[in-house]
């Protein structure tokens, strides 16, 4: 059993390689980076567009909290002129901003957690795309070796493993650099 299971993978691992080579990996790149600089495009659209209902939120909840203002200096005076049926009106309104307000506060909550996320994905997006692209500088600036050389560097998915830094990598560099200035 595991030795039919060694040969379909074997046999799996020559026929993506055959793809590969009929794929042109160069051109799969190439289109790797416009799909990405679309969404990127999509994504600074989304982030421009949250910012902008963000700002409108904000106005509005300002203007919610003038009427407030203006709703509980004329129930002041309505109390002193003992206009009950006027105050009732007045409280009813400020209820009713209130309550409009308490939801226009969780909006604005809301937006902004979303933008954040938006603004870190873009961040996260934009790095992606420029590791995409100096890897496509450096398959395009590679020279082709004959085929019988033989050489590890024809492998892109060997240039991609080696040029990827994983997340614990930058934060044991990290932790590095900060104890190195630490220490000085």
């Amino acid at each position: 059993m595991a030795l039919i299971n060694r040969v379909s993978r074997l046999f799996k691992a020559d026929f993506h390689a055959v793809l590969d080579h009929i794929e042109e990996p160069e051109q799969l790149l190439k289109q790797a980076i416009r799909d990405m600089e679309d969404d990127l495009v999509t994504t600074e659209q989304r982030v421009t567009l949250c910012a902008h209902d963000q700002d409108a939120l904000s106005v509005r909840r300002n203007e919610l909290e003038d009427t407030l203002t203006e709703i509980d200096e004329q129930l002041d005076l309505c109390f002193e002129s003992e206009k009950d049926d006027l105050a009732k009106n007045l409280i009813r309104k400020k209820l009713e901003a209130s309550r409009l307000l308490k939801g226009l506060n969780a909006k604005l909550v809301a937006n902004e957690k979303y933008l954040a996320e938006q603004r870190t994905m873009l961040d996260e997006n934009r790095s992606t795309l420029e590791g995409l692209r100096q890897k496509a500088e450096l398959f395009a600036q590679r020279t082709p070796v004959p085929a019988d050389c033989g050489s590890e560097f024809d492998d892109i998915a060997w240039m991609a493993r080696e040029m990827t830094v994983s997340d614990d990598e930058v934060e044991v560099a990290y932790l590095r650099e900060k104890s190195q200035r630490s220490a000085s």
